[in-house]
């Protein structure tokens, strides 16, 4: 009979892959109580989609998303009477709640707007693509380099006075790129490529850091999620040749609703995440902003980035499964999804149960007909009739000190 050499290398208990993520040493920028970067944990954030003039709605919006964990809320700011309007939001939070870290979205030729609002807010974004808005001319065929210097120079005029109010209050920026809004002269030099985003935003930095000012944050969004992560992995190689360090926001942007939206977005952010690039998302669907919270959070706790909540490890059922699991899964995650914290396995027989939830903090597994198995980490506890399985699983939960009421 044939057999294996023994093997020659002695067994190490060091891991061949190193199974946590890295993550990218960025700066740490302040805004409003929240730290972005700087190894902070990844911030949540998401977007109101009330009018900003309309001061209660905005500021029960604003509320709603802080409530279930939006760390940063931003608002639009499409004219000075909603800039100041913000003004009246922030005292408005301000004294029926709590103060909430806000930023302020500034589009087309904003510089009027952008120095009313930095009084207001505690971050400023604005899209270098429309900061300065180039409008396109039907019969270009190029840009000369005298034109593309004047417009860098009128981007320089508009761009200074927010940059020192900024600065001068130690508020933040967000230079925010898309894909889909790159100025026309991008696109006539780097064509509509993440190479046209990145310069996009260098620009943009180099102008900031002339004037002694690095309190900013870079986002580099697209709606298909190659483009996006490209954009975003080019970005950083450009920074490290450049010895830059700013920290990065995350998004794919206009990603849609339901089902797809949610798996688009996550294909976007997964990649860059567990290469260590990245410090605060945003999930952008067509639903109500509420819905883009647990989408986030979830994504990050896949990750091991943030842990927001129970981590549940389930198999996925086979002819060996001995109770129905799907349901019993429901009502263990039903029973305890309001715990942060514990890793809680089901597991359908004992084949793969025992070993598949090695690390989970407790397991329920089923054993014999009738009857189940609740572990602590690998060691078996107790075995249960399965209509007393979810019942005995909070109670030994509880005998932990592990269990807080719901």
């Amino acid at each position: 009979m044939q057999t294996l050499p023994n093997p020659t290398k002695t067994p190490t208990t060091e891991p061949i892959f190193d199974t946590t993520i890295k993550r990218r040493k960025t700066r740490p920028v302040q805004v409003g109580s929240v730290t972005i970067g700087g190894g902070y944990p990844v911030v949540v954030q998401s977007m109101i989609n009330e009018d900003t003039l309309d001061i209660d709605g905005s500021v029960a919006g604003i509320r709603r998303l802080h409530e279930i964990g939006c760390e940063i809320v931003r608002v639009t700011v499409p004219s000075m009477a909603h800039a100041k309007a913000l003004a009246e939001i922030k005292q408005k939070l301000h004294a029926t709640y709590q103060p909430v870290p806000l930023v302020a979205d500034v589009h087309h030729n904003g510089m009027k707007i952008a120095l009313e609002v930095a009084k207001h807010v505690d971050k400023v974004r604005i899209n270098p693509g429309l900061y300065v808005f180039e409008k396109p001319k039907a019969d270009r065929t190029e840009y000369t380099d005298a034109e593309f210097a004047e417009i860098g120079e009128k981007i320089r005029e508009t761009l200074e006075p927010l940059v020192i109010s900024l600065r001068d209050q130690n508020k933040a920026l967000r230079i925010g790129v898309n894909h889909g809004s790159l100025a026309e002269r991008m696109l006539f030099t780097y064509g509509d490529t993440p190479e046209g985003m990145v310069e996009s935003a260098l620009e943009f930095i180099k102008i900031c850091e002339s004037l002694d000012f690095r309190n900013i944050v870079l986002s580099l969004k697209a709606s298909r999620a190659p483009v996006m992560v490209a954009a975003y992995r080019l970005m950083v190689h450009r920074m490290d040749e450049l010895g830059m360090d700013y920290p990065l926001h995350l998004g794919v942007t206009e990603a849609g609703d339901g089902e797809y939206g949610r798996i688009k977005s996550t294909a976007g952010l997964a990649p860059l995440l567990t290469d260590g690039i990245g410090d605060t998302i945003r999930v952008s669907l067509t639903e109500a902003p509420e819905k883009e919270i647990p989408v986030c959070y979830s994504i990050l706790q896949a990750l091991g980035l943030r842990k927001t909540m129970v981590e549940y490890v389930a198999c996925p059922s086979c002819g060996r499964t001995l109770f129905n699991l799907e349901e019993v899964l429901h009502q263990v995650r039903e029973a305890t999804k309001h715990l942060t914290g514990l890793d809680i396995a089901v597991m359908g027989c004992i084949v793969n149960g025992p070993g598949e939830m090695a690390d989970a903090d407790y397991g329920y597994v089923g054993k014999q007909p009738g009857y189940i198995s609740l572990y602590r980490g690998r060691e078996e506890i107790k075995k249960v009739p399965e209509d007393r399985g979810v019942a005995e699983l909070i109670d030994l939960i509880k005998s932990d000190d592990r269990w807080v009421d719901p």
